[in-house]
């Protein structure tokens, strides 16, 4: 099995937090594309099959552009933080029907020193959306338990983001997983060690992790009104 990501992965990015303007970009692109860039459009690569597995309904798309690794360049226009570049580099398995008015839950991994991580789910979604995530949850309250609290899911990720202070209008304060429906953003999260990602087996391991998501995506799919 190849080795997508190495040290040299992690010590440009360490680098590049340390350095992080347009004169040491340019100077250093190269090693960005050697060691960040094309290994990680590689494991894009390598995913689409396995992804294709879990389920046909996600795409992995190696394009450099517009494909599922995003830029390296921050938006800075309404950032207080003016840095250029992100410190990290992120890659988004997203649903077929996701566009811009279409908000789906994607698989995403996270490459960044000291912070490595794999996600699941739909964040912050549209208020349509989130209003039919919590119905279902309030509906089915034994599949959202079976989705979000099987072992399976349980025992590698955890439930993450927002949520509201107060309990939605039309949603019982003393129902089961209010504190769920009280959520704003649908996610789940594991950390994983750089001795994984730099691994040769963690295109598997990859994997695995992201069946293991399969019945939390499948309920947040169903809510949304996506095939799964």
């Amino acid at each position: 099995m190849p080795r997508y990501f190495t040290d040299k992965t992690f010590a440009f990015l360490e680098d590049l937090a340390d350095h992080n303007d347009r004169d040491w970009f340019k100077a250093n692109q190269a090693a960005y594309e050697e060691h960040v860039r094309q290994p990680a459009l590689a494991f894009v690569e390598d995913f689409a099959d396995p992804l294709y597995g879990i389920s046909p309904h996600f795409v992995a798309d190696p394009r450099k552009v517009g494909g599922s690794l995003f830029r390296i360049q921050r938006d800075t226009r309404f950032a207080k933080d003016k840095t250029p570049y992100k410190t990290h580099t992120g890659m988004q398995f997203r649903h077929v029907a996701s566009r811009d008015d279409v908000h789906a839950p994607g698989f995403y991994l996270h490459i960044e020193p000291g912070a490595c991580y794999a996600g699941v789910g739909l964040w912050r979604p549209a208020t349509p959306d989130a209003l039919r995530i919590r119905t279902a949850i309030a509906d089915d309250p034994a599949g959202w338990k079976r989705a979000a609290r099987g072992k399976r899911f349980s025992d590698r990720y955890e439930l993450d983001g927002d949520t509201l202070l107060r309990v939605p209008k039309g949603f019982d304060p003393d129902g089961p997983f209010v504190d769920d429906i009280k959520r704003k953003d649908f996610i789940a999260g594991t950390s994983l060690t750089k001795k994984t990602v730099t691994g040769s087996g963690f295109l598997d391991e990859y994997t695995s992790l992201c069946k293991a998501a399969g019945p939390f995506m499948a309920f947040l799919c169903r809510a949304v009104g996506v095939a799964y």
